[in-house]
């Protein structure tokens, strides 16, 4: 039997982000991962510059290529917008590799990582036993940060409430001719798929391609795929592809995020952003917040709830809330979205990059802007 003061459930960016946080005070803090690390996870692998930016140590070996600019493709409207910076709008990491990175650092400040332990089962108390495959471990806190499908949230007792969004990913490796073409920047197509967008990500020796739709329809995504990659993308050789399908979810759960001492974390709460599906840097985010309210509350389970609570209010879910709103017109209302991108399609590209720059939030008075210059789009033409 193992004892800590904090279980941290997954080791991707969330939990290791936690762990490091929680290293800084010398809490007793263990990682309970399922697989052996190093191990694949689905992701395409787009490492925003505001989440990079608020890493504590320098993670340069582990990003496989950066990206000053961002091409975003609106076939239907005819726009093409593309924005650049000095610094790298987008890092590309395989998440393999970046999460067991994080985990090593994690392990160097004392942190406890148990691999090949599968969460079984949660029995609460005056301590939280943990049940895994390889025996238990008893804790006062559970920091979940164990993904989209969260078992730790099932076994705590929470209902779906999140939007999970489908979306397929493939791992291609083609002809040098077509990588170096493809290589050259970010690529966004919002006609590839409806009510989403399709992407290009340019890893160091291959391109990671996929589709997500950010409403749950039913389409064929593999013909979907193939009509982006053929006559879109332009590809004419695929030398290797490996397929991957998994769920984003784009929309925070409405039950809340701590209860008998488990905090949720990531995609494990539905922090995803909701417009962009760009994950780890509220992973990340939200993982250190958990941690510092443990943190904050020495100890005390009610206090640490109430302070992450706190924190969240105060910065990540009104962002989100703002993002669900933009979805929404965004991708339910592509006629009134290509008007827009049409009539502002740089000055949105350029506010999406400082977002993704950490230069600026979503701003709360967002609708009522877009409602004034949707007004101004419609009725220029008679001015």
């Amino acid at each position: 039997m193992e004892i800590f003061d904090v279980a941290i459930i997954g080791s991707g960016p969330a939990g290791a982000s936690a762990a490091l946080k929680l290293a800084e005070k010398g809490i007793r803090t263990v990682i309970v991962e399922k697989e052996i690390l190093p191990r694949y996870k689905t992701c395409g692998g787009g490492f925003a510059y505001r989440g990079r930016a608020k890493m504590p140590f320098d993670v340069s070996e582990v990003i496989e290529k950066e990206f000053f600019r961002i091409d975003a493709f609106f076939d239907k409207a005819g726009v093409h917008v593309f924005s650049e910076r000095e610094k790298p709008l987008i890092s590309m990491v395989m998440r393999d590799d970046f999460d067991h990175f994080l985990v090593e650092k994690a392990k160097k400040e004392g942190i406890t990582v148990l691999e090949n332990h599968k969460l079984e089962g949660i029995t609460f108390g005056d301590q939280i036993h943990l049940h895994t495959s390889q025996g238990e471990v008893h804790v006062k806190f559970v920091i979940a940060a164990d993904g989209a499908l969260s078992t730790t949230a099932k076994l705590a007792g929470w209902e779906e409430t999140r939007l999970l969004i489908p979306a397929l990913e493939y791992e291609v490796t083609v002809s040098p001719e077509d990588f170096e073409r493809l290589s050259k920047s970010v690529r966004l197509d919002f006609d590839a798929i409806p009510m989403g967008y399709g992407w290009c990500f340019p890893k160091e020796n291959h391109l990671s391609i996929g589709l997500a739709s950010f409403r749950k329809i039913k389409v064929d995504f593999k013909k979907l795929y193939r009509d982006y990659i053929e006559n879109v993308l332009g590809v004419t050789h695929i030398v290797k592809e490996e397929m991957h399908g998994f769920q984003i979810p784009v929309s925070p759960r409405t039950d809340g995020f701590v209860r008998k001492g488990v905090f949720l974390v990531g995609d494990a709460a539905g922090f995803a952003d909701p417009l962009t599906a760009e994950g780890i840097s509220n992973a990340i985010f939200s993982g250190i917040m958990a941690a510092e309210s443990i943190i904050e509350s020495d100890l005390d389970e009610q206090k640490a709830a109430e302070l992450y609570h706190l924190k969240l209010n105060a910065s990540l879910l009104p962002e989100l809330k703002t993002g669900l709103k933009l979805s929404k017109l965004f991708y339910e209302n592509e006629k009134i979205r290509n008007l827009l991108v049409k009539k502002y399609g740089n000055r949105i590209c350029e506010a999406m990059t400082q977002i993704l720059m950490g230069e600026r939030t979503y701003p709360e008075d967002i609708m009522k802007q877009i409602r004034k210059k949707l007004g101004k789009a419609l009725f220029s033409p008679f001015a």
